[in-house]
C-alpha cells in the first residue's frame, strides 16, 4: 500500500484491500432460520397493527410475521411481494426506525421494536434464493405501455402492467436497470449485486423488454411514446442537482455526492477509488450521510458534514447520523458554506453559522475555515429536461390520483413526481398505484 489516511490531497487505496472489504461489509448481517424464528416471536400479532399503517406499500407484517413463525418463509416473501415487489430491496434501504419499527407497540412499550426490515429480508431472500418467481402472468390483452425510467417506480409499475397481461417497454437512460438501487445506495447496505439480482428476478413475470441507454428528450420523446403505446409511465427520477451557489465552486475537488456514491457503488475495486484526506459534505439528507460514511470507509482521515438548520430539522434520521458518527463523522450544524477556498484546487470551505429569522435563514456574519481537499454537494437534486406539455409544481411533475398527469395517457410517480417522500419504498407504492390505475384505464 503506497498512500494511507494522512497522503495529502485525493488519493486512491488509503486503506489495504482486507480494511476495505471489512469496511464495505453487510451493515446488519441476515438473520439465519433460528435467529428469525426468535425475532419473529416477539411479533404481538396486532390486530390494526400500527406497522401497517406506517409501511407506505401497507404490507400485512404481522402476517409476514406469522407465517415465518409457522415455518413458511416462503408464504411470508409472497405476502410482501403482493405490496412490494422491491421488498427484498426495501428490507435493505428502508429507514424502518422511522416507519413500522417507529410504530411498533413493542417500540412503544420497550423502547425495542420487533425487528421487521431484518424480518422482511429473511423471507424474501429465502424465496428469491430458490429462484422463484410467485407471481404468474395473465392472458395478454394486446395494450402497450412504455415505462421511462427503470428505478423502483418504474419496476414496479412494469411488473404489475405485466401481471395484468400487457406488455411493457422499460426505456432508461443508464446502462443498468435499478436506478438509485443500483446507483445511489450506500455500498454497505446493498452488497453481492443485489440491485441488478432483483432486476433480473423481477422480469421473471414476463412480457417486460427493457432498453438501456435511451434517455428521455435525447433518445426519445414523450410525444412518440404517447402515439406509439397506449399509455405511458414516468418514473425517470431526478437526474438535476443544485447548485452550492458558494465562491470557487467549480474549483478541483467539488463534485456531486451522488456521482461519487454511483462510481464507488460501480467500482469493481475499492482500493482504486480516490478520496480526499480531509472530507467536507454538505447537505442533511441520506445522500450526505452515504457519501459521509463512506468516505471514511475508504480511508478519509477526517469528514465533516456541514448543515445549514440544527439536527432535529435534518431530514436524515437521527438512527443514521449515529451510524455516522460512529463511524467518526463529524457533524457542525447551523452553518452554511460560502466560498470554497484554493488556487485552482481545494483547500478548505469557508462557513458562516447561521439562525432562523421566522421561516427564513440568515447568516449571522460570524465565519471559519475548514482544511478540505475534498468537497461533496449533497444538496438536492432537480427535475432535469421535464417534457414539455406537462403541468410542473414545486419543481416536479403535477400529479393527480394513482399519478395521473395533467396530459391524458401519462402518468408519473417516483422522485420526479410532486408529492410523497423521496423513498424507495413511496416510490414502489406509487409505481404499483399508477399501474392499477393505467390497467383499469385500458381495460374499462
Amino acid at each position: 500500500m503506497t498512500n494511507s489516511p494522512f497522503t495529502p490531497g485525493i488519493a486512491a487505496a488509503r486503506l489495504d484491500a482486507a480494511t476495505l472489504a471489512e469496511n464495505f461489509a453487510d451493515l446488519h448481517a441476515p438473520l439465519d432460520a433460528h435467529e428469525a424464528l426468535v425475532a419473529a416471536d416477539r411479533c404481538y400479532f396486532c390486530h390494526d397493527a400500527p406497522c401497517i399503517t406506517a409501511c407506505p406499500t401497507s404490507i400485512d407484517i404481522p402476517l409476514f410475521i406469522r407465517q415465518i413463525a409457522t415455518g413458511t418463509p416462503e408464504a411470508a416473501a409472497k405476502t410482501i411481494f403482493d405490496q412490494n415487489i422491491l421488498g427484498g430491496m426495501c428490507a435493505r434501504v428502508c429507514p424502518t426506525e422511522t416507519l413500522c419499527e417507529q410504530a411498533c407497540v413493542r417500540e412503544a412499550a420497550e423502547g425495542k421494536p420487533v425487528e421487521i426490515g431484518r424480518l422482511q429480508r429473511y423471507a424474501t431472500d429465502t424465496l428469491m434464493e430458490q429462484g422463484i418467481h410467485p407471481f404468474t402472468r395473465a392472458a395478454p390483452t394486446g395494450k402497450r405501455v412504455a415505462v421511462v425510467g427503470a428505478g423502483p417506480a418504474g419496476l414496479a409499475c412494469a411488473h404489475r402492467l405485466a401481471m395484468h397481461g400487457h406488455d411493457v417497454t422499460i426505456y432508461d437512460a443508464r446502462p443498468k436497470g435499478g436506478g438509485l438501487n443500483e446507483y445511489g445506495i450506500a455500498y454497505y447496505k446493498s452488497v453481492g449485486n443485489f440491485a441488478k439480482a432483483e432486476v433480473d428476478w423481477l422480469l421473471k413475470i414476463g412480457g417486460i423488454t427493457m432498453e438501456t441507454g435511451k434517455a428521455l428528450g435525447r433518445d426519445i420523446t414523450l410525444d412518440a411514446l404517447s402515439s406509439g403505446f397506449d399509455a405511458v409511465f414516468l418514473g425517470m427520477g431526478l437526474a438535476g442537482v443544485n447548485a452550492l451557489r458558494a465562491a470557487g465552486e467549480d474549483r478541483s475537488g467539488v463534485r456531486d455526492a451522488v456521482d461519487f456514491i454511483s462510481d464507488l457503488r460501480q467500482s469493481g475495486d475499492l482500493s482504486a477509488l480516490p478520496v480526499g484526506r480531509n472530507v467536507v459534505v454538505i447537505g442533511g439528507g441520506m445522500t450526505a450521510i452515504d457519501a459521509a460514511v463512506q468516505s471514511k470507509l475508504l480511508g478519509a482521515e477526517s469528514v465533516t458534514i456541514l448543515y445549514r438548520r440544527g439536527r432535529d430539522a435534518m431530514p436524515a434520521s437521527r438512527y443514521e447520523q449515529d451510524l455516522a458518527a460512529s463511524k467518526g463523522v463529524r457533524f457542525i450544524f447551523n452553518a452554511m458554506p460560502v466560498a470554497i477556498l484554493g488556487n485552482g484546487a481545494v483547500t478548505g470551505v469557508r462557513v458562516e453559522y447561521t439562525r432562523s429569522e421566522g421561516r427564513s435563514l440568515v447568516g449571522t456574519g460570524e465565519t471559519f475555515d475548514i482544511p478540505a481537499d475534498q468537497v461533496l454537494k449533497a444538496i438536492g437534486q432537480t427535475l432535469d429536461g421535464a417534457p414539455d406539455g406537462l403541468e410542473i409544481t414545486g419543481g416536479k411533475i403535477a400529479v393527480s390520483g394513482s399519478g395521473r398527469t395533467s396530459k391524458a395517457g401519462v402518468w408519473a410517480g417516483g422522485d420526479c413526481a410532486a408529492g410523497g417522500e423521496d423513498l424507495t419504498v413511496t416510490a414502489v407504492a406509487e409505481g404499483r398505484d399508477a399501474a392499477e390505475d393505467i390497467h383499469a384505464t385500458l381495460t374499462t
